[in-house]
């Protein structure tokens, strides 16, 4: 039988899921949602999570959720949770660190007028670093619950496809180009 739109969303929120419980990595996550969308039928869509186990509500789950006691996902070298940490401290650093740099130039330069005047002037930085680290606070907090580095993640790792595939299709068409000139031109 034919899958519909809200099949193909019910298996993409089943994967999503299993990204985030760790169960997939980000290119195999990335590769079965490109084919849950191209699907045409439940057999395909169904062949999407076979290896996956079904979705058990927490409230009926015999094990206790790792995160909510505080516990890391997997063994103590599990790649996926590493994974997810080195995409969460990549995602702050990219939030951050123009916040320091910013901060460091403007503290820097209210010091040094502060030594050159021979007294201690007023710290007007707390007026570029208060209300922008305020902002900074809220989007942290809110991309994080809402898994905003996950999804910079996938979408990075998705450009890199994409250049990968364009730079070798740029080969094929230079490797293509190059035995032309060998062909004898025909003439009509």
């Amino acid at each position: 039988m034919r899958a519909a739109d809200a099949d193909r969303e019910a298996v993409a929120e089943r994967l999503r899921v299993a990204l985030n419980e760790g169960r997939l990595d980000l290119h195999e996550y990335d590769e079965r949602l490109q084919r849950a969308y191209s699907a045409r039928t439940y057999a395909e869509l169904d062949a999407l999570l076979t290896d996956l186990p079904p979705v058990t509500p927490t409230q009926r789950s015999a094990l206790e959720p790792a995160l909510a006691a505080g516990v890391p996902v997997g063994p103590p070298g599990d790649q996926p949770v590493a994974a997810a940490r080195g995409v969460t401290v990549r995602w702050l650093g990219e939030v951050w660190q123009p916040y320091l740099r910013v901060i460091a130039i403007v503290v820097t330069i209210w010091a040094v007028t502060s030594l050159l005047s021979a007294e201690l002037l007023y710290f007007w930085p707390i007026w570029v670093a208060g209300p922008w680290g305020a902002v900074l606070v809220i989007r942290t907090v809110g991309g994080l619950a809402g898994g905003e580095p996950r999804r910079q993640a996938i979408e990075r790792e998705r450009r890199r496809q994409r250049k990968r595939a364009k730079r070798e299709r740029r080969s094929e068409l230079r490797a293509a180009e190059s035995d032309e000139p060998n062909k004898p031109a025909t003439t009509d």
